[in-house]
């Protein structure tokens, strides 16, 4: 089933997630930097869901503290926290 999180402080407006037995099937996200993002989507695909978070999770973006791979981190972690 596809997730839907709305990011804040970045350029993406959504992503889209789906996890199947814990590990991350796709992502897609809505704006944004389209190449980097489509990068990251193909990168974590197939990646534990944890190990996404621990990769994502804290990296800035032209001086904020946040970025889309960490609202991405986020995302995950609000699924996990539900799905526990």
């Amino acid at each position: 089933m596809t997730q839907t999180y709305y990011p804040q402080g970045t350029c993406s407006t959504e992503i889209r997630f789906e996890v199947a037995d814990g590990v991350l099937r796709k992502v897609e996200f809505t704006d944004g930097c389209d190449g980097n993002l489509t990068g990251i989507g193909r990168l974590v695909a197939g990646m534990k869901v944890e190990d996404v978070i621990a990769k994502l999770k804290g990296i800035p973006c032209e001086g904020r503290d946040t970025s889309c791979p960490d609202q991405l981190s986020r995302a995950l972690e609000h699924w996990l926290s539900a799905n526990k």
